[in-house]
């Protein structure tokens, strides 16, 4: 079964990407993508599927894995029941891992451990212990003090002597087949497209699909409604602009697919809890107490 695409949007004002997710969750199923992954489970317990790897987790399970490696972990859980914080994840791009960090002379101890990472590496209970506080800190953290919890995070791992590889040394991820597949193909067609006005009917007819089979496709796919999914990536994507450049909200709204500021800004209030004026104050408002 060929793996979905994930799309990761890592700020522009980031080098990586940290956060957490419950169970379920739309992310939770058979799925890869072109960044770096750190996954800590810090609840629940189950089973776990990295390349052709098939083994338990539970709480304190550790693994690092490389761009386009296929993972997936899946909770045993009574019906109906639901966990708010499963686990805690890090995401970070080939570019600045490998042309920020691994230029450092100093870092080049890492090198075995990044070699590692193509098929999957799965830590010590101690460490999935220890990398905790270091990850629950880092969801919060800013400026240098972020920066150092990562590497604080990378050293951990390279010093664990009992690490171990996940997937066979035969199975070789195939990102280009995976994007063949037509859910891969829509994913990226959206993420391409974000600013102009996707219609669901457009989007069924380019994967050959009715709109209605084409709804249950995609929500069976990526856990969410077509229109939830764009909405979502939108006001990321409206986030993005909100810190990083100085254009008013009203261009925001149309730079990012929306027709009209005060749609846009019930979809921002929805997601985000403010409205994308408070969104940019608060930030600015962080920015110089850390200063």
């Amino acid at each position: 079964m060929k793996p979905d695409l994930e799309v990761v949007d890592v700020l522009q004002h980031e080098s990586f990407k940290v956060w957490g997710h419950g169970y379920p969750f739309r992310t939770v199923r058979w799925h890869f993508h072109p960044e770096y992954e750190i996954q800590l489970i810090t609840e629940t317990s189950g089973q776990y599927f990295v390349g052709d790897f098939v083994g338990r987790f539970a709480p304190g399970n550790l693994v690092f894995m490389a761009p386009n490696l296929p993972h997936n972990w899946v909770s045993e859980l009574p019906e109906g029941r639901t966990v708010e914080r499963r686990n805690l994840i890090l995401q970070f791009s080939t570019e600045f891992f490998c042309q920020r960090i691994l230029t450092f002379p100093e870092m080049r101890y890492l090198d075995g451990l990044v070699a590692e990472a193509r098929r999957g590496v799965v830590f010590a209970d101690a460490t999935g212990a220890a990398a905790r506080p270091l990850m629950e800190e880092l969801l919060t953290a800013s400026n240098g003090r972020r920066l150092s919890l990562f590497l604080s995070l990378l050293d951990l791992l390279a010093l664990d002597g009992g690490r171990r590889q996940l997937a066979s040394r035969r199975f070789s991820p195939d990102p280009s087949s995976y994007m063949s597949s037509t859910i891969n193909q829509v994913l990226s067609y959206i993420d391409q497209n974000l600013a102009s006005d996707l219609r669901e009917s457009d989007v069924a007819d380019l994967a050959g699909q009715s709109v209605t089979t084409f709804s249950r496709y995609f929500r069976k796919h990526t856990g969410m409604s077509f229109v939830q999914h764009v909405n979502t990536l939108r006001i990321h994507r409206a986030c993005e602009l909100l810190v990083d450049s100085g254009l008013s909200v009203a261009d925001i709204c149309f730079r990012v697919g929306y027709n009209n500021v005060s749609n846009f800004n019930r979809h921002f209030l929805a997601q985000k809890g403010v409205p994308p004026s408070r969104f940019r104050a608060l930030y600015q408002m962080n920015v110089v107490s850390a200063a």
